[in-house]
This record gives structure tokens, sequence and C-alpha cells, in this order.
């Protein structure tokens, strides 16, 4: 489980963000959508650590 930030944009859209894995970032049109994107989004940027046998940041 990573922490993540949500909040809005000026153009309204959600925006998600894991502190702890520095660039990754999301965003949805609804809470939902981001909330789900950056659940991906964690998920293949710890593969991609993993790929390139690089540690993976502890929370």
């Amino acid at each position: 489980m990573r922490q993540v930030l949500l909040y809005t944009d000026e153009d309204g859209y959600w925006i998600a963000e894991c502190t702890s894995l520095p660039g990754c970032n999301s965003q949805g049109k609804t809470k939902q959508e981001a909330i789900t994107n950056i659940k991906e989004a964690i998920e293949l940027y710890i593969e991609v650590l993993q790929e390139k046998g690089q540690p993976i940041p502890i929370i």
C-alpha cells in the first residue's frame, strides 16, 4: 500500500501522485478514475524497476 495525493487541477481533472515513487502520477475525469489509473501506474512503475534490477523505494 502506498500513499497517494489526490487533488483537482484548474480544468477539473483529478490528479493522483504517488509520493513514494518519484514521477509516478496519473489523472482521471473522476476521483475513482484517477484512483484506478494511479493503481495501474504504480504496478507498472514497480514492474519496470524490477526489470531493470533497481531497488523499489520503501513505503
